[in-house]
């Protein structure tokens, strides 16, 4: 067994691990951090909308030897909007400009082919119109409203509602550190990029639903034994599924990475960044806030309950008792009796 699946087993059978649950407060405060930079940055530079949201034009030209910096003032004095330049695969130009209605781009056009040197009608011209953005707009925040709403009445009837509210607050959290982020750098944003938010939705939920599910597991009849409390036993099943997580969420942001990266930044197709940097912020914020978000605010609002207050009470107090008894106590009951996952200076260990 690799020296991985071996430390993913001890995770399994609670012979190492994390307090998570424990320094829960000290995730939510980087949580918190985090997401009022991203609010900041959206509030002060906002988002860079795309065409199909604001409206204008896309130029499509034929092979020219006109560099990309001198296509784009010469865009820019012809229209006078901000121009958007890529550089196509067969030599042509794929010209962005905001703000263009028929008949601004029916003479830009015209002004293009003698800038460029190519045969105006040789230029193919893709008019949107605000109106068109906006419809996408809206149904992208309906088909969000829609899916959030879904993923509450599942996990409600799945799991319970605390474990429905604190999915919905960690898929919030994503969201919102993703759009941030899009602020921040500056990317444009898109249909693609709609579609990257909705996909890091659905692998957050996942994450979550692997690591709620071992809970759900370990907690029942949880009341019937004095051994562990609730937020323990959440330590445990984060502990549990700690490895896969790793796996599952390295493995998808590889290939997202080689999108984002080599082809987005070293190979200069930029029409891949909309959708892969929501999908590389998002696949990262998802893992995080699985483990580190979702689960600390079911103990949270689980340990309120009055019989996981008496559960906790009843737990402590046999330890103290088993811990009065001093050496003379079988060393092999005590063990039995205490949990098997102790934070000791960032690692855990297994207390005899």
């Amino acid at each position: 067994m690799s020296k991985l699946g071996d430390l993913g087993a001890r995770l399994y059978r609670g012979e190492v691990g994390y307090d998570f649950v424990g320094k829960r407060f000290l995730w939510y405060g980087v949580s918190i951090l985090i997401t009022i930079t991203a609010i900041v940055a959206l509030a002060v530079q906002g988002l860079n909308m795309g065409i199909e949201f604001k409206g204008g034009a896309v130029f499509t030209t034929p092979k020219t030897s006109v560099s990309v910096a001198k296509a784009t003032e010469d865009a820019e004095k012809a229209s006078g909007h901000d121009a958007i330049v890529q550089e196509l695969g067969t030599g042509g130009l794929r010209i962005q400009i905001s703000g263009l209605d028929t008949d601004s781009a029916a003479s830009v056009k015209k002004q293009l082919g003698a800038d460029l040197k190519v045969d105006a009608a040789q230029i193919n011209a893709d008019l949107v119109g605000p109106s068109w953005g906006e419809q996408i707009a809206n149904k992208a925040w309906t088909g969000l409203g829609v899916f959030m709403v879904l993923v509450v009445i599942y996990l409600a009837i799945a799991f319970e509602w605390r474990m429905a509210v604190a999915a919905l607050i960690a898929l919030i959290h994503d969201l919102t550190i993703t759009v941030g982020v899009y602020a921040l750098v500056g990317f444009e944003v898109t249909p693609g990029t709609v579609i990257g938010l909705l996909t890091i939705l659905g692998y957050s939920l996942y994450d979550t639903v692997v690591v709620f599910d071992g809970l759900k597991e370990g907690s029942k009849d949880i009341t019937k034994q004095t051994r562990y409390t609730f937020s323990e036993i959440a330590n445990r099943s984060i502990n549990g599924t700690l490895v896969r997580s790793i796996n599952t969420t390295v493995v998808a942001l590889l290939p997202v990475a080689g999108l984002l990266f080599i082809g987005g930044g070293f190979l200069g197709a930029g029409m891949l960044n909309d959708i892969s940097l929501s999908l590389f912020v998002g696949l990262a914020a998802g893992a995080y806030s699985s483990i580190f978000i979702a689960t600390p605010l079911v103990v949270d609002l689980k340990e309120r309950e009055p019989a996981m207050k008496a559960l906790t009470k009843r737990v402590l107090a046999k330890r103290a008792a088993a811990a009065a008894k001093g050496e003379g106590a079988d060393p092999d009951a005590e063990a039995d009796e205490t949990p098997q996952v102790v934070a000791q200076g960032g690692q855990g260990r297994r207390r005899r």
